[in-house]
């Protein structure tokens, strides 16, 4: 569908489903698998944005993905030999965007692993009293798991040196730190699982060195490390842009969610040393609450879409009412920058989907794509996308899990796809 300022009466939730932007048919590098990451962007839209901009005649030199996440977007514009250029809030976001889209000599790899391996075998370090004592870590793990995550990363940290090398395998030990914790497999929420027996580090670390290796040898020749990715670990409105350089921008901001993306990967961000309080990376995160200051006057600066949203949300749950305002007025700001940085004639592809609160339609599509209009965009077109395979499930238990079971919470089983020209 193709809007207009007169369109926005129209409910993209009765567009039909398309095709084009639904059918994955592609098979995933493994690259895309080293790290779990929540509401992971599909690598198949990004060729399929580049499909639809050669049919515009968008001659695409740059990539830029301003929500960048854990580098889908990034990995798949070195795949496609395009210069990429992206950024996120989250450190540990950018530590697997950086690891994903790199190249390694394996040999190198297989040298270190094999160093850190034999000293964790041999050696025994001492675990700091800050380490053994904070609350955070030993809520999630035992005493011993403590002792023996502590002791693989000094060694990571002994034995690799600085670089790439070392990103490598602190990415390889962030992607086992729930599966060693006593964090609920699978959830959205950060909570225990009481009858979770958690894997030994050891072997942890072993099957996942491995699995990166695998997708390391399967992208030699696929990509180059000749083709530049710069990711910046920074909040998008405070980067220093001075001119527009991009051609395609392809990105999915979060939704408005009822949890913090930095609760989801504490465990990396304590351990790795991003923060000593993991809360302080909600600081700067779309729609966050957390260190927000009196927004009264900021509310009446959204448009009517966003102000009939927040105001039949007003009346059941002001708290409620306050994040999704925030939520929208942090989009309206991105849209407006990303407009800036795009060349003449560029495209804007943002995939982004619909929640609801207490019955309550919160339409974070037709908002976005309000935005996009005021802000200069000469078309925008809206498609209505299929998420994931046919045998999802459109249910949600209470922890956040997937479920067969009607009488759980429904949540979405589509997205929208929304494109707009400069």
């Amino acid at each position: 569908m193709q809007i207009s300022a007169t369109s926005f009466e129209t409910d993209f939730n009765s567009l039909p489903i398309s095709t084009f932007w639904s059918n994955d048919t592609e098979k995933e590098l493994k690259m895309h698998k080293i790290h779990a990451y929540p509401a992971k962007f599909r690598a198949f839209l990004v060729s399929k944005s580049l499909e639809y901009a050669r049919r515009e005649g968008v001659k695409v030199r740059s990539i830029a993905d301003i929500f960048c996440g854990c580098g889908t977007t990034a990995l798949e514009a070195k795949r496609f030999k395009i210069e990429f250029w992206g950024c996120d809030i989250n450190p540990v976001a950018t530590l697997i965007a950086k690891v994903k889209s790199e190249q390694y000599n394996q040999s190198i790899l297989e040298k270190y692993f094999t160093r850190i391996l034999g000293a964790y075998s041999t050696q025994s370090i001492g675990v700091p009293e800050h380490y053994r004592l904070d609350k955070r870590l030993n809520y999630w793990f035992s005493k011993a798991q403590i002792s023996d995550l502590y002791k693989l990363l000094s060694l990571i940290r002994d034995v690799v040196p600085k670089g790439k090398y070392r990103s490598f395998f602190l990415c390889a030990f962030s992607n086992i730190l729930k599966p060693t914790s006593r964090w609920l497999t699978k959830s959205i929420k950060p909570q225990v699982d009481p009858i979770k027996i958690p894997e030994k580090v050891k072997n942890a670390f072993e099957k996942q060195y491995h699995f990166m290796l695998r997708a390391n040898q399967e992208s030699i020749g696929i990509y180059t490390s000749e083709i530049k990715a710069r990711i910046v670990n920074k909040n998008f409105f405070k980067v220093a842009i001075d001119e527009p350089f991009v051609d395609l921008l392809i990105t999915s901001p979060p939704y408005v969610t009822s949890y913090e993306y930095a609760d989801l990967h504490q465990l990396s961000t304590l351990w790795l040393g991003y923060t000593n309080d993991y809360r302080r990376l909600r600081k700067g995160t779309i729609g966050s609450l957390h260190f927000l200051n009196d927004m009264k006057v900021e509310v009446n600066s959204l448009n009517e879409i966003g102000l009939d949203i927040y105001y039949k949300m007003y009346k059941i749950d002001r708290t409620k009412a306050k994040s999704i305002a925030k939520y929208f007025l942090d989009i309206k700001n991105a849209i407006d920058k990303a407009y800036f940085i795009l060349n003449p004639g560029a495209l804007a592809v943002v995939i982004i989907g619909n929640t609801k609160y207490i019955n309550i339609e919160v339409d974070n599509a037709k908002f976005l794509a309000s935005c996009m209009l005021t802000t200069g965009f000469k078309r925008i077109d809206i498609f209505k996308r299929k998420i994931g395979p046919k045998i999802l499930t459109p249910y949600r238990d209470s922890k956040g899990r997937f479920s067969q079971n009607a009488n759980h919470r429904k949540v979405y089983s589509h997205e929208f796809v929304i494109i707009a020209k400069k």
